[in-house]
């Protein structure tokens, strides 16, 4: 297989489509309706407004149709996006959309090598409430703790922060792009030698990162324009919303990461499970503008995507299914009746029945725990 590349296997193929469903399920709970988007776009489609910031990750190739380029999605947020903004453009807002499909990226990270894995998510389209940044965040936490997944944390961002300080400030946009490196490595020397004179805000907001109740108080001693400021007391709104719902959950702030939020324009968050290797999945709010038609209105829009990798490591192990073996004389009727009651059946094909030792033998041999002999069902022993 190329690197990135895997072939899913019993019994996580089947763990992993199920989860895929309860997820689903949770969202349309929650009034999330299902959109499908296809696995390939036109290129200048698929990486035109959110999608441009994954265009170094997507695959692209040739359509011997129409001898246009095309390119496989590397992630699904940017074409319900399209979705949202011309196909329902004339929906009622705020529209809740959800979705589950497989990505494809040129590369791998560390924490991710995976290049080929399913992504399932949500997007609440046109609204700009605080109560829609809390909805999306306690969707996600309802959604992963309805799998199975416990002691699952928040880390709340806000990805413009930084550019809105570093541009009250003067600062050039190449030293923004060696600060942003700096503050993402959380390296409190290196921003100091970038920023220069200007280090002391942006040192302040390293600092400020931490559990919500912390960070919030911190960074409201920062110094930092009236945008900006206006910024942070949203994220401290929402931080209410969350801690009013979800008391117990765990909470935190990071108000200078930006990698992985690319596209997002406002509060963003990513969410973690303490037995969980890497990020479950992240989400945030966003802009819809370059999928209006025409010189419709300029849409914000919020939402998240769960990475299905990611998810299944933190799931704990499915439970073995309880299998019976059935001789090939077992009456269709009676079969159906052991599923109905939850079994897995698997039938013999060999028309001779076998004495009671070789259909157990028989069963054994099929990873089967039980066998129906003479219309009984029989335990066997490992």
């Amino acid at each position: 297989m190329p690197a990135g590349f895997q072939d899913a296997l019993p019994p996580g193929a089947a763990q992993e489509a199920a989860a895929v469903e309860r997820l689903i399920a949770c969202f349309a709970a929650h009034g999330y309706e299902r959109v499908k988007p296809p696995l390939l776009e036109f290129e200048e489609t698929l990486l035109s407004g959110a999608g441009a910031a994954v265009a170094q990750r997507t695959f692209r190739l040739m359509d011997p149709i129409s001898q246009r380029m095309m390119a496989l999605r590397a992630d699904i947020t940017p074409q319900v996006a399209r979705v949202a903004g011309t196909r329902l453009a004339g929906a009622a807002r705020p529209l809740r959309l959800c979705y589950a499909g497989e990505v494809l990226r040129v590369r791998g990270s560390q924490l991710r090598p995976e290049r080929q894995f399913a992504q399932v998510g949500a997007e609440l389209i046109g609204v700009a409430e605080e109560r829609a940044d809390a909805e999306v965040v306690l969707m996600a936490v309802e959604a992963l703790a309805a799998v199975g997944i416990a002691n699952l944390s928040v880390d709340l961002n806000l990805p413009p922060l930084v550019d809105a300080v570093a541009r009250s400030l003067g600062l050039a946009a190449d030293r923004l792009a060696g600060l942003r490196q700096a503050l993402d490595r959380k390296d409190a020397a290196a921003v100091g030698a970038v920023a220069e004179g200007c280090a002391g805000p942006f040192q302040a907001l390293l600092r400020a990162g931490g559990p919500a109740a912390r960070a919030m108080a911190a960074l409201a001693q920062v110094e930092m324009p009236e945008a900006a400021r206006a910024e942070v007391a949203r994220l401290g709104r929402v931080v209410d919303l969350i801690r009013a719902a979800a008391p117990d959950l765990g909470l935190t702030v990071d108000p200078v990461e930006h990698r992985g939020f690319e596209y997002q324009t406002g509060i963003s968050f990513s969410l973690f499970a303490r037995h969980g290797r890497g990020e479950l999945g992240r989400g945030g709010r966003y802009s819809t503008a370059a999928y209006r038609p025409g010189d419709g209105p300029r849409e914000t829009s919020t939402g998240f995507t769960l990475y299905m990798d990611s998810v299944q490591r933190a799931l704990p192990a499915p439970a073995a299914p309880r299998r019976i073996y059935l001789p090939a004389a077992c009456a269709p009727a009676r079969a159906r009746e052991l599923r109905g009651q939850g079994w897995m059946t698997l039938r013999g094909l060999d028309d001779a029945a076998g004495t009671r030792a070789e259909i157990a033998a028989e069963a054994r041999r099929l990873g089967c725990g039980h066998a129906l002999i003479d219309d009984t069902i029989f335990e066997l022993a490992d």
